[in-house]
């Protein structure tokens, strides 16, 4: 049952960013706002993939030049390999921190889209009694933090991509796993950080409910793999997970304040259930 309960919520997590998708489009003026950000980040992650691509040749020898001396056929099999795995570390770490970085210059531009898709359900939270500079300076460390944890994963992505068979099978959907999953963390933390569940929390609130957030960041992940998937969504992917956040992740902190032993039940409590829970 409790498998079932969880492939049923891998469903509902990619629903979300469908529904995400659906609210952007009843309301274009919000969609072609959320655009200006993603465009600017675009340019200059664009550039420096493109320089990469550009010069993929050298990087692979450079990353392989324990092959300088193996035969002809080997050496170039390792480079192109090495080629491969090198673009899709790459390409994992620029989904991941487009997103960050996207949300992190964008944020009035993703606030306002988040506060709007809550009014239509009824209500946003109050905005936090919190200065300016203080929201900044803790963006920029979860931003280096996240930038941190991707280049690790990366390497380790890199590492196992040269492993024939398993770098071109098991890799790709690791990644795609991980990926999500940091991504779904960081579109909701727009909604969450104004229920103030900041970085430990909303990973820990992530972690119980696990499937549905890797079913909305596999989604994600594989809706921004589309050219230029990731600036055209983005918009409808905030939405989605300010939707999620409102109706699962952070149910039990809006509306109202919750007495301590539901806040501390916050994972698993449902809309219905907070709402039960009020009127005890």
């Amino acid at each position: 049952m409790e498998h079932q309960s969880s492939f049923k919520d891998v469903f509902a997590g990619a629903g979300y960013l469908l529904r995400g998708i659906g609210w952007v489009a009843r309301h274009p003026v919000q969609w072609l706002f959320g655009l200006i950000p993603a465009l600017i980040v675009l340019l200059v992650y664009g550039t420096a993939l493109g320089f990469l691509v550009y010069n993929i040749g050298d990087v692979a020898g450079w990353a392989t030049w324990f092959a300088d001396d193996w035969s002809e056929g080997v050496r170039r099999a390792t480079r192109v390999i090495a080629g491969i795995a090198v673009l899709g570390a790459s390409v994992f770490l620029a989904i991941l921190t487009f997103t960050a970085v996207t949300l992190m210059v964008g944020d009035p531009f993703y606030e306002a889209i988040a506060v709007r898709v809550e009014d239509s359900r009824g209500g946003a939270p109050p905005e936090p009694d919190e200065p300016l500079m203080s929201q900044i300076g803790r963006a920029i460390k979860d931003a280096l933090l996240l930038g941190l944890v991707a280049v690790g994963f990366a390497v380790t992505f890199f590492a196992c991509g040269l492993i024939p068979g398993v770098g071109q099978t098991v890799v790709p959907l690791a990644a795609a796993c991980v990926s999500g999953y940091f991504l779904a963390g960081e579109l909701s933390s727009v909604a969450l950080e104004r229920r103030e569940v900041l970085r430990k929390e909303r990973f820990a609130r992530m972690k119980a409910n696990r499937p549905l957030v890797i079913g909305f960041g596999v989604a994600t992940f594989a809706l921004f793999l589309v050219p230029l998937g990731a600036v055209l969504a983005m918009p409808g992917a905030v939405a989605g997970a300010t939707l999620m956040v409102r109706e699962r992740l952070g149910a039990d902190r809006w509306p109202g304040p919750p007495r301590p032993a539901e806040w501390r039940a916050a994972p698993q409590v449902r809309p219905e259930q907070w709402q039960q829970g009020r009127d005890r």
